[in-house]
């Protein structure tokens, strides 16, 4: 208990991240694993067959009814565009093309971000690193709430609709907790994205352009791909800060309820994280994981021990080096 306290309702710890121990033990116990690392061959063509199927929905939609328009947002497109957002996270990795080819990453991020209606790829760059670095790091970590958040949607309905507001949190929490000069990518990123957004509306009208906004807002608050914003790091067991998930969802979703084998390996692409714990089985099999992302759900909403306060939380020594 001397290395944890209860600082508010977060829970606040003294001690490194837990991934960079296991990261070091499984490389020296399986440094083969080294050879999972490196870009994902596949992934820019997957990801330009989503794009194209996005471009070919705005067609197909033009003319539909406004509540069809909602309809097919939250039941396709929004998936497309929440599985788009997991692509765009392994594409921050380097994946795409590798660390060699940092630039092609970061333009194919702009290009996977057009089905989105807004920009996001630049910004989500800047700031996940910070979250692999200090992961729960105080000022530094914007994925964990701020203290009116956990303190406001506390009771059942208040977490409905925390959930439902997720992706707004998640969009302007950065601005408040840690904020950034805007980057010349981030202004790259917004010009390319309303400048796509334009020619949509020109082409097909208006309806297209809100079935892609309206699929990114919804399919990332309360939609079952949505949990694994729950799942990955928020308490649900005392003491374990980050879970992994091995169900059916991680089929779209590149293989993102892979949590705990991507913290521990971030350069390795999700194709690859099933074969991290097939390796390394010992070192995942008995750690706490989640059966299902939409039990998560479920459970963040009714059960009173869990909330946005549900977070792991640390004073990074390395928190100078961000600035």
């Amino acid at each position: 208990m001397g290395n944890r306290v209860t600082r508010g309702d977060f829970e606040w710890v003294y001690t490194e991240q837990p991934h960079t121990q296991r990261r070091r033990e499984i490389l020296a116990k399986y440094p083969t694993i080294k050879s999972l690392m490196g870009p994902d061959p596949h992934l820019k063509w997957i990801v330009s067959g989503m794009v194209l199927t996005q471009l070919l929905a705005c067609y197909l939609v033009k003319d539909l009814s406004w509540k069809w328009i909602f309809f097919w947002a939250y039941v396709f497109g929004g998936c497309i565009n929440h599985s788009m957002a997991l692509a765009i996270h392994d594409i921050s990795h380097n994946v795409a093309f590798g660390n060699k080819q940092a630039k092609w990453n970061r333009w194919f991020a702009v290009f996977a971000n057009l089905p989105f209606g807004l920009p996001y790829s630049a910004s989500f760059k800047k700031y996940h690193i910070d979250h692999h670095r200090y992961l729960g790091g105080d000022t530094l970590d914007v994925d964990v709430p701020t203290d009116f958040e956990g303190w406001f949607f506390c009771t059942p309905f208040r977490k409905f609709i925390w959930l439902i507001l997720q992706p707004f949190f998640y969009g302007l929490r950065p601005l408040y907790v840690n904020p950034k000069t805007v980057t010349q990518m981030e202004i790259f990123n917004a010009l390319v994205q309303f400048s796509i957004d334009f020619i949509i509306y020109y082409l097909w009208g208006l309806k297209p352009v809100i079935y892609l906004i309206a699929g990114t807002l919804l399919c990332m608050g309360l939609h079952p791909i949505a949990g694994h914003f729950i799942a990955e790091h928020y308490m649900f067991l005392k003491g374990y800060e980050t879970y992994s998930y091995y169900g059916p969802l991680n089929w779209i979703t590149f293989n993102a309820g892979y949590h705990m084998e991507h913290h521990d390996f971030p350069s390795i692409p999700g194709c690859k994280l099933p074969m991290v714990k097939k390796i390394a089985a010992e070192y995942y099999d008995n750690l706490p994981q989640h059966q299902s992302w939409v039990r998560v759900l479920w459970d963040f909403v009714f059960d009173d021990s869990i909330g946005p306060y549900s977070r792991i939380k640390r004073i990074c020594k390395l928190a100078t080096e961000n600035q």
